[in-house]
């Protein structure tokens, strides 16, 4: 017995300490369990605090917030599987609004956030310095201010730190530096200022930086040749000054470096492509450097895009370009490379091997010489081809009709002499050509009509002799056509006359033109300018002129026409300008004339007879010129014209019923009577200024009366800087639209500015037509700024796309011809307009239609002019909208006619299959684009095209070609939309295929 009791004390022993051991297992687990809870808890009410500072979510991005749901469910909110703490917070793109809640630092597991493409306000929370997992801070393309917290430095596991286009100032905070394991730091579009700190040199692991659109000014720093793991450098747009540091060239792992839009000084050192290997982007436009361009350049074997226009290179281009296998881009553009030596178009024959170029612009380079022939050894990829403003000579090699992929060829502004070779009629995807101001003569070939697809097509102050060829009849798609200043003779064809098409102008003058004006003018309904000027056209005007119901700008003068101006042209009341000076005209100025708006009119040289109207054009007498009319009386005092003679006082009253009969009878002869008036001689083209132009004014007041005291029941829109309203004006009774500016908001003058400056220079049948502008003071005394627009009845494209205001919807082909008109409105801002307009904010809502439902583009407040240095086009945050704006603007790349086509494409998509691009359907990587391109992969177009589009009951084949329509007009969407900028497609290849989609949709039964 005794020895066993050691062994029965051990078993008891033993069960008294596995049950000590399971009460205390089961106390700590219950312990860890509240702990766990409580960490819990501490997310949750971070996250409700979060939503309870959210003022506005239009997609119902929150609507699973709620309790419902565990929190780890909610709709952008990721957890960890273990512990069910909140590691990742992603709302992109879903059009918050409001300010970010401080207890966000309360969300301890937290490794990403993400929330660009919002609108959240006020100042980041410093509480974010808490949150030391945290890898990834993306909340970029907000509305953020304020200056960066000083306090991330407690962030020590941050990676990624993007805080792009939001309107964040001051200076970039020292503590970046102290991040260890930094890699990409993206602060552009903001207002940092304070110059680049050298202590940025310290971020070792840092491989991307952009700071693209900040003034932050100063200097490049040398410690920046200490970030030897840097491949990415974007500071364009930075007002940087003095030279780019050596430093710099020894980071060799580098890929990209741009440094446009600066002002950096200094040349490039000779061994840059030797020290840079890797490079796939150099991009230093808009600069001030000087020197060679290194020929080591060619060793940056990897090289896609080159960009040095606008610097003071000089001397012989020598890169040797045949080792730049994968180069698609070179713009050397407004440099100085001429030497004057034999051999300097060398350069061109190391080309011939890069065969993915696709873009070459070497206009004003001063290059002297002959056009190599081995020009048509370039690749069938290049399709923009630019060498205007050289002093190129000789004869334009046939072999530029190799070139079969050009879409746009300039060699304008040369000295080229010869025929234009008739190989140029090869290049069938050509749509556009600048071939003027050089010296070519000879005739112009007749194999040019088989450029079908051509839009614009200059030809102007040449040599070009012979009959205009009725072939370019052919060129069913050109919307301008320049054939002034040449030695061309004969009669104007008609075919040209016939072309739908001709849109934006038609220039003939300064020819040695006869005969009469074909009657067959009055079918180009779309024209905006007819340039007859300096001809020997003669016989009458024909009536049938009425019908360029869109004329403009109208230049007949310096010809043999006789007769008087044709009454039908009364109709004619969009004209601007007008000049028939120096025919034979005849006949007494019609009163019809003063309802017009002219701004310009010239009657001078003519044999006008009777009394000069004192009224519209006529009530200044700048704006107008009768000179050399010698039977002409009455009029505004200072012409000097003798007064008209009255009726006898003394003569018996006529009865009534006679003086009836009389008032009758002049009446009917006034309405037979053309009068046209001119403000000066013009031997060719329309001004380009409009500094003087005369439009009414109005007052605060007036507007105040025209909208019942801008009433909540006018009120038609609202947006970020202003209202619209609907109102009368008192003195012609016609409805406008009145856009009421908020000037408190940050913007707002410098919007009001640039939309007056943007109507100051356009005149299109697409764009919003601004009738005035109001600059006062309202009845309190406050600055009042409106602009007064023309009411547009049908409302926005926004409206009909997705409002239940209109109970019936747009067909396919209504759809279709609001998308050529936005089209068409685009192709006249980047191609006509000088400088080139960017809308910069192209979305339906900016898309309003008349009465005849013709589709408006307005609302330029965005707007930028290219080429030139306006402070208009020195804002620091241009975003344009959510879904609509390109992804490279939120990358740092500048303003371009690339990013409206974007839109635009984004609008295509919408339109046709009535989704808009934020809608919630489009998350987790699904978009309107990548919705549609899976679409056309699975041949499922009606799936995705707006059932209200779709009304169509027909036959099995005329569905089928329907089907093939919606197809083809979908791709344009998906060309126009693509990523790459220099992938989407040209406007002008839009337009061209938006009217055969169109055309081919009248062919079918039911769409007559």
């Amino acid at each position: 017995m005794n020895s066993r009791q050691p062994t029965c004390l051990s078993f008891s022993s033993l069960i008294v300490f596995l049950y000590y051991s399971l009460v205390i297992f089961l106390t700590t687990n219950a312990t860890i369990s509240s702990s766990y809870h409580h960490g819990n808890e501490t997310d949750h009410l971070a996250l409700l605090s979060f939503k309870s500072l959210i003022t506005l979510d239009p997609y119902g991005a929150l609507t699973s917030w709620n309790t419902s749901f565990h929190f780890c469910d909610w709709n952008g909110v990721t957890c960890g599987k273990r512990h069910k703490r909140v590691t990742a917070l992603r709302l992109d793109s879903q059009g918050l609004e409001g300010s970010l809640s401080p207890h966000v630092g309360n969300l301890s597991f937290l490794r990403e956030l993400w929330l660009r493409n919002n609108s959240f306000q006020k100042t980041i929370p410093h509480e974010l310095g808490r949150l030391f997992r945290l890898r990834v801070i993306r909340l970029d393309s907000n509305k953020f201010s304020g200056v960066i917290p000083a306090n991330l430095s407690g962030c020590l596991n941050l990676e990624t730190f993007v805080l792009g286009s939001n309107e964040l100032v001051g200076s970039i905070p020292k503590y970046i530096s102290l991040l260890p394991k930094l890699t990409i730091l993206v602060m552009q579009y903001n207002r940092l200022e304070g110059g680049l700190p050298s202590f940025l040199g310290n971020i070792t692991s840092l491989e991307a930086l952009s700071l693209v659109e900040n003034p932050v000014g100063g200097s490049i720093p040398d410690t920046f040749g200490q970030l030897n793991n840097l491949k990415e450098i974007y500071l364009g747009g930075c007002n940087l000054t003095g030279t780019i540091p050596l430093s710099i060239y020894n980071l060799s792992l580098l890929t990209i470096l741009t440094l446009p839009g600066n002002q950096l000084t200094g040349s490039l050192p000779p061994a840059i492509g030797t020290m840079l290997p890797h490079l796939t982007e150099l991009q230093l436009r808009e600069n001030q450097l000087i020197g060679l361009l290194p020929p080591s350049i060619s060793n940056c074997s990897k090289l896609t895009i080159l960009e040095m226009g606008n610097n003071s290179f000089s001397g012989k281009l020598t890169i040797d370009f045949s080792k730049l296998r994968d180069i698609y881009y070179i713009s050397l553009h407004y440099n100085q490379f001429g030497t004057a030596e034999m051999d300097e178009m060398k350069f061109i024959d190391s080309l011939n091997n890069c065969s993915k170029l696709e873009f070459l612009e070497l206009s004003y380079c001063n290059f002297e010489g002959a056009i190599p022939r081995s020009i048509g050894n370039l690749s069938y990829q290049l399709s923009f081809l630019n060498l205007q403003g050289n002093k190129l000579y000789g004869n334009l090699p046939s072999s530029i009709g190799n070139l079969v992929g050009l879409t746009d060829l300039s060699l304008g502004f040369n000295r080229l002499t010869g025929n234009i070779p008739s190989t140029i009629g090869m290049l069938q995807n050509l749509q556009s050509g600048w071939l003027n101001e050089n010296q070519f003569s000879g005739s112009i070939p007749d194999a040019i009509g088989n450029l079908s697809g051509i839009s614009v097509l200059v030809l102007s102050s040449n040599k070009l002799e012979g009959v205009i060829p009725s072939s370019l009849g052919n060129c069913y798609r050109i919307q301008a056509l320049f054939l002034d200043n040449n030695r061309l003779s004969g009669k104007i064809p008609k075919q040209i006359l016939q072309l739908p098409s001709l849109s934006i102008l038609l220039a003939l003058s300064q020819n040695n033109l006869s005969g009469s004006l074909p009657s067959e003018v009055g079918d180009l309904k779309m024209l905006s300018s007819l340039h007859l000027s300096n001809n020997y056209l003669s016989g009458n005007i024909p009536s049938s002129l009425s019908g360029c119901n869109s004329l403009s700008y109208l230049y007949i003068n310096d010809n043999l026409f006789h007769g008087t101006l044709p009454p039908s042209l009364s109709s004619m009341r969009g004209l601007v300008e007008l000049d028939v000076s120096h025919n034979n005209l005849s006949g007494q100025i019609p009163r019809f004339l003063d309802g017009f708006s002219l701004q310009a009119l010239n009657l001078s040289f003519n044999d006008f007879e009777g009394e000069v109207p004192s009224k519209g054009v006529f009530a200044n007498a700048s704006d107008f010129s009768i000179t050399g009319n010698t039977k002409l009386c009455g009029g505004l005092l200072e012409l000097g014209l003798p007064k008209c003679k009255g009726k006898n006082k003394h003569k018996r009253r006529i009865p009534v019923f006679v003086i009836v009969l009389m008032i009758v009878s002049m009446l009917l002869v006034v309405s037979c009577i053309v009068y046209v008036l001119f403000k000066k001689k013009r031997k060719d083209q329309p001004s380009q200024s409009t500094t003087n132009e005369q439009f009414m004014k109005v007052s605060f007041d007036q507007l105040l009366k025209a909208t019942d005291g801008f009433s909540e029941a006018n009120l038609i829109g609202k947006g970020g800087s202003s209202s619209v309203y609907k109102g009368v004006l008192e003195h012609d009774d016609r409805f406008v639209a009145v856009k009421v500016l908020h000037l408190q908001i940050q913007g707002a003058y410098k919007n009001f500015i640039r939309e007056c400056e943007a109507w100051r220079r356009i005149r299109h049948r697409n764009l919003l037509k601004i009738i005035t502008s109001c600059s006062s003071v309202d009845f309190q005394g406050n600055d009042f700024k409106a602009l007064v627009y023309e009411f547009m009845p049908n409302g926005s494209l926004q409206d009909w796309l997705h409002s239940k205001v209109h109970a019936s919807r747009l067909s396919i082909l209504q759809r279709i011809n609001v998308l050529i008109d936005i089209a068409s409105a685009l192709d006249y801002l980047h191609n006509f307009c000088v400088p080139a307009i960017i809308h910069c904010d192209l979305k339906p809502s900016n898309i309003l239609l008349d009465d005849d439902m013709l589709a408006h583009v307005g609302d330029f407040g965005l707007a930028r002019f290219l080429g030139t240095d306006s402070y208009l086009n020195s804002s620091s945050v241009v975003k344009g909208t959510i879904g609509y704006a390109p992804p490279e603007y939120g990358l740092g790349s500048e303003m371009s006619s690339s990013g409206d086509i974007y839109s635009f494409g984004i609008l295509l998509l919408e339109v046709m299959t009535g989704k808009n691009p934020t809608h919630d359907i489009f998350n987790e990587g699904l978009s309107l684009h990548k919705f549609v391109s899976i679409a056309l992969v699975n041949h499922a177009v009606t799936d995705v095209t707006d059932n209200d589009a779709i009304s169509l009951q027909s036959t099995e084949e005329d569905v089928k070609k329907v089907e093939e329509c919606l197809a083809s007009t979908l791709k344009i969407g998906l060309s126009c939309s693509t990523d790459s900028p220099t992938q989407r497609m040209k406007i002008e290849n839009v337009v061209r295929k938006l009217h055969h989609i169109k055309d081919a949709l009248q062919n079918i039964q039911g769409y007559q």
